[in-house]
């Protein structure tokens, strides 16, 4: 059996406001991740997607704090730690992020070069590269496996690169040092379809040689999530609603919201391309209010009373996970 490389154990995170009030932004989140594991998550805007990344990095920067749980890299604990400690020993070499938009993560007066060493520099260790020579041909040997003109993509600034170069640059730049858990925010979402393709390439790419170990890629693009992630969790109102396979997520959704989000989006299938697709009535509930019944009742077409009463608990249906009563 494979070692757990990255396990999530109950996770909840709330923000706090200057008038003393908590805003439960992810709720009793759980899953652990081996080697060569690829995670999806999807939901809508405000679900709490990018919450959930600062604390699965342990960066809980107030107003943002961790309300209970734990997040372990092969066995050691993000949770409170100073955020010195966090930037010095854990970020870039054991988790690291890939921003979603690249040309905002790249500062516009620093050529690619110097951008990347100073990742390399800010976490010299012994035996690292030290010298400038060094740090250069580092950089040569890591680029020249992402199919780019190298020597002139190092020596480029930002405005001076295609969108997919740029996106291609910060992939490289945030697993110069291997971490073993790499955390993508949306890395195709500005990007062309064509673009788009290259960069997942080299993303399995960089999975297949070692450079990571395990990933997860967060989008609103489920059909996408269908041919990157080998499982998928879906996110509403800072829960997971549905966890399984990509193939029984996207194929066979059981939760009501994974249903809607599924009909709301167009679809590449052959068979669905006639199919209009169906918005979602309604808004997320506001998670500064106490929660009472499911949280998605409100908007659920297949609601009853109870739903709105009693608090959903995730669960097995069949073999996979989902926070439904009613769902079969």
């Amino acid at each position: 059996m494979s070692e757990k490389i990255f396990e999530v154990d109950h996770l909840s995170l709330h923000y706090l406001t200057r008038f003393g009030e908590k805003v439960h932004a992810v709720t009793d989140v759980s899953f652990s991740m081996k080697q060569g594991e690829i995670l999806g998550i999807a939901g809508e805007s405000g679900c709490g997607k990018s919450t959930l990344v600062s604390g699965l990095m342990g960066m809980c920067i107030p107003p943002l704090y961790p309300t209970s749980g734990d997040v372990r890299v092969n066995g050691e604990s993000l949770m409170n730690r100073s955020e010195s400690d966090i930037r010095s020993n854990v970020l870039a070499q054991k988790i690291s992020m890939i921003p979603q938009g690249a040309f905002n993560a790249l500062n516009p007066v620093r050529k690619i070069k110097d951008i990347a060493a100073d990742v390399i520099a800010a976490h010299q260790k012994q035996g690292s590269p030290s010298s400038a020579k060094e740090i250069y041909q580092r950089l040569c040997e890591r680029f020249d496996l992402f199919g780019m003109d190298t020597q002139r993509v190092l020596n480029s600034y930002p405005i001076q690169l295609t969108a997919g170069e740029r996106q291609r640059s910060v992939i490289g730049i945030s697993t110069l040092l291997n971490p073993r858990m790499v955390i993508a925010d949306e890395p195709t979402s500005a990007l062309d379809v064509s673009t788009q393709k290259e960069v997942i390439k080299m993303i399995f790419d960089l999975l297949e040689k070692g450079i990571f170990s395990t990933m997860i890629f967060i989008t609103h693009e489920l059909p996408l999530l269908y041919h990157v992630a080998d499982n998928i969790a879906i996110m509403y109102a800072g829960e997971f609603v549905e966890m399984g396979t990509a193939e029984q997520v996207v194929k066979d959704p059981r939760h009501p919201y994974t249903q809607a989000l599924m009909g709301a989006m167009l679809s590449s299938e052959s068979s669905q391309r006639s199919r209009k697709p169906v918005a979602i009535e309604g808004a997320p509930p506001s998670l500064s209010q106490t929660m009472v019944g499911c949280r998605f009742a409100e908007r659920c077409t297949r609601a009853c009373p109870d739903c709105k009463k009693n608090t959903q608990s995730i669960r097995m249906v069949g073999d996979r996970l989902v926070r439904c009563d009613y769902a079969k």
